[in-house]
């Protein structure tokens, strides 16, 4: 199914003022910058509210002003952390970084409410999870273009999600935390009711996806106000394969990559393998942790990855979307090692179309046999280019300029979502109305004491079948999706 705005090329009528928001984070911002560049290579101006380095923070400002957009520093709007607040945020907690996020977004209002007066942006582009864009293009009444630089994320595909028992206590026990932060900015004029608002993916928000259509779980589930536009990448190089021997590249990506255990075992595991192996290890690592490396390993803090990729015969990888679709683009198989519940997502679909093997068992034997498996089967090979064929005959940069430039999109095709809502209610009323009339007979033939048994176990027996009519109903809705 071919959406309005994956259709023929549009062209943009006038050149526009548009602000870009991002938080500061490298698989954020990098899809972000070749679409800066095709902007204001056709006309536009851009403006990029981002971070140059203070605190500890990434700097990127030097490659923002490379696309030739304005780079404004917000590094002076971030807020001090205590040392329990910094641990959340590097083991990746969703309530933390949540609630860090809306501290920025009250610390730049002031500074945000001039910008947007003077500036006057046509188009707001923000990353998914930069709530302090969102908020002030909601609050400030512009057109806004989401950039996802994962999947989009509903109530079907955050399905793929697994989130670890320690995640999903945090959300838990961080929906009062989280509240409460959302009650503070009401003052400030941000109202958002529900923090899923702020983080999910709906029908009506213009996004830009950078992976395709084929590579997105269910698909077909989101509007027309999506254009799936594959990587997002600064290169036209090729998958060039050709060397002596197979050439195995690891990486933890940028944010939990302090893992000397981790390289270690992958070390131990490669040493005697017919095979060259370049770790990036990021600068967090005591390279001391590792001791002296054998003839076959190399270890790098940065690497350009995708000039690495174009090479590489097997990936092992963390699983963050921007590593995944630069290994697929260089047409590379992977050995899937997530981390976390988005990360998983991830990685559960590349290996649903064959293109890596995940990493179950992290012990030495266990990173070697995956290696191996994947070294030795040309099928991990062979999905992968097909996926890199996939990736490459998307609409790519050019698709996600127009679709910025022609923003505000219209679309009035069938929410998808929408329809399946209407089914889930009636099937609850006609469930529960059943169990309701079943519970009150039964109370004539058992102890009512232990009705509430029974309650319990509808509850639980209705999950399956919600679900099962779910799926029955989006094949209807969507039959040729596969």
């Amino acid at each position: 199914m071919t959406t309005p705005n994956e259709s023929a090329p549009q062209t943009a009528p006038l050149k526009k003022r548009i602000a870009f928001f991002c938080i500061p984070a490298h698989g954020h911002t990098n899809p972000m910058l070749p679409v800066a560049a095709e902007l204001i290579r056709r006309g536009n101006t851009v403006r990029f509210y981002s971070f140059g380095g203070a605190g500890g923070l990434p700097d990127f400002s030097e490659k923002i002003r490379k696309t030739g957009a304005e780079f404004v520093s917000c590094d002076a709007y971030m807020p001090a952390v205590s040392a329990e607040e910094v641990a959340g945020l590097k083991r990746v907690s969703i309530t933390e970084m949540t609630v860090q996020a809306i501290r920025i977004t009250l610390a730049m209002d002031a500074f945000l409410d001039a910008e947007f007066k003077s500036f006057l942006p046509d188009v707001v582009y923000t990353d998914s999870a930069c709530f302090w864009g969102k908020l002030n293009a909601w609050k400030h009444h512009v057109p806004m273009v989401v950039s996802t630089s994962t999947f989009a994320f509903n109530q079907l595909s955050s399905t793929y999600m697994k989130h670890p028992p320690a995640e999903l206590v945090d959300m838990i026990f961080g929906l009062a935390r989280i509240g409460k932060a959302l009650k503070s900015m009401e003052p400030y004029g941000y109202k958002v009711k529900n923090p899923l608002t702020l983080v999910q993916s709906d029908n009506k928000t213009d996004s830009v996806v950078y992976t395709s259509r084929r590579f997105q779980p269910y698909a077909e589930s989101f509007s027309g106000h999506y254009v799936f536009v594959g990587p997002s990448v600064f290169s036209n190089a090729v998958p060039n394969k050709i060397k002596k021997r197979p050439l195995m590249y690891i990486s933890l990506g940028t944010v939990i990559n302090d893992r000397p255990d981790f390289y270690n075992k992958c070390i131990k595991a490669l040493k005697d393998m017919d095979v060259d192996v370049l770790i990036s290890c990021g600068m967090a690592l005591n390279r001391e942790k590792l001791g002296v490396l054998p003839e076959n390993v190399r270890v790098e803090p940065y690497v350009d990855q995708l000039d690495v990729l174009s090479r590489a015969d097997v990936f092992l990888t963390h699983c963050g979307m921007n590593s995944v679709s630069e290994s697929l683009y260089m047409a590379t198989p992977m050995v899937l090692y997530p981390q976390t519940g988005e990360q998983y997502a991830v990685a559960k679909r590349a290996a649903e179309l064959g293109a890596g093997v995940l990493l179950k068992d992290d012990s030495v034997a266990g990173i070697r046999a995956a290696v191996q498996n994947v070294l030795e089967n040309a099928s991990y090979r062979d999905a992968a280019a097909e996926c890199s064929r996939d990736f490459r005959a998307c609409s790519g940069v050019a698709g996600a300029t127009e679709f910025i430039e022609n923003a505000p999109h219209e679309w009035d095709g069938i929410d998808v979502l929408k329809e399946l809502n209407k089914t889930n209610i009636r099937f609850q009323i006609v469930y529960w109305s059943i169990v309701s009339v079943l519970i009150f007979l039964a109370g004539f033939y058992v102890d009512r004491k232990y009705l509430w048994i029974l309650g319990l176990a509808a509850g639980i027996i209705s999950k399956p079948i919600g679900k099962r009519l779910q799926n029955r109903r989006y094949a209807q809705l969507v039959p040729d999706e596969k």
